[in-house]
């Protein structure tokens, strides 16, 4: 039996930059963070040669062709796994439309604990790439590349897509102390509208000519952001998101809606700096900036809304399970 956990993320900065049609003319530039919240592959051999996958739905077929989930189809043509296995993924949110990354975890699991299985260890950088390759060009996800490498490599990156197609992954460090300081100013509520991103993305993506000064501008943020991580200046982190969001929202006509629009207006209301619309927009979570003096009335303004208490993660995806018995098969 192997088992692999593979975080989620929040994108503070630079969200959009990372689609190759804006990158691979003026290079994208993105801020990120996992969280601890996970999706988790179990993947277990079997007795007979069947495939038996576990997710909302159960599947049982006998080719790998067969299966209709297209993430887990994709991942054991790559890694070359093609019969008796069960493979059951299991997720601490919503598995669709949390605006965290949740696709994209996903797949870079499956490709973490099918490898593991056949007993090969891979780099963070190919677990990236190919789960890019899975999701962006074979299953033509409308998405960027951001997902896929926060969650392979981990931590509080800044992640530059160059123009030549390749990707640097640049660690930021900060102390124990400064770390927890921000994570406490951050907060995360649920909006409780699920949405399926692909119609959001989709539009951007063809906007992408028409918004390119403003992805410029988002692309900026980001080594302002990293100025600020570096200095201990967390409280502008929160000005810039604020900024960053009123920007984020010209890029398509589906990333706010007058819920989303009076849901942030409390968050300001109530003594927060800024935040934003995680992942695509639309629904999901919204993250919110608030300094410790206004943090009772700021959460006392989010009663009726699901708060998800969040730590930073600093590992990537990872097996955390590894168990092997001698096979005959």
């Amino acid at each position: 039996m192997i088992i692999s956990q593979t975080p989620l993320r929040i994108s503070l900065f630079g969200g959009g930059t990372d689609f190759k049609d804006f990158y691979i003319n003026h290079e994208g530039r993105v801020l990120s963070t996992t969280i601890d919240k996970y999706i988790f592959v179990i993947i277990n051999e079997k007795f007979d040669d069947d495939i038996v996958v576990n997710y909302t739905q159960k599947e049982r077929v006998s080719h790998v062709s067969e299966i209709k989930h297209e993430l887990v189809r994709e991942a054991m043509i790559k890694t070359g796994v093609s019969k008796a296995v069960e493979i059951t993924m299991v997720a601490d949110i919503p598995s669709e439309g949390s605006g965290m990354g949740s696709s994209s975890s996903l797949t870079v699991g499956l490709l973490n604990a099918l490898y593991a299985y056949r007993g090969i260890q891979v780099t963070a950088e190919q677990l990236a790439r190919e789960a890019c390759d899975i999701e962006i060009n074979i299953c033509k996800k409308p998405i960027g590349k951001q997902d896929q490498y926060i969650a392979a490599y981990g931590g509080l990156c800044e992640i530059i897509f160059r123009k030549d197609d390749t990707v640097d992954v640049n660690k930021i460090e900060l102390s124990d102390y400064n770390k927890r300081l921000l994570n406490n100013n951050l907060n995360l509520f649920y909006t409780g509208i699920t949405r399926k991103s692909g119609d959001i993305l989709t539009e951007q993506k063809q906007n992408i000519d028409v918004h390119t000064d403003e992805l410029i501008k988002l692309k900026t943020f980001v080594g302002e952001a990293k100025d600020y991580l570096q200095n201990n200046e967390f409280d502008k982190i929160g000005e810039l998101l604020h900024t960053s969001w009123k920007v984020k929202k010209s890029l398509s006509s589906n990333i706010s809606n007058t819920f989303i629009d009076s849901m942030y207006q409390r968050a300001i209301d109530s003594g927060a700096i800024g935040g934003k619309i995680l992942g695509a927009g639309g629904g999901g979570f919204l993250l919110t900036y608030c300094k410790g003096e206004n943090i009772e009335r700021h959460k006392k303004a989010f009663n009726e809304y699901r708060e998800m208490p969040i730590i930073f993660e600093k590992d990537g995806s990872k097996i955390i399970f590894n168990y092997r018995r001698y096979s005959w098969k």
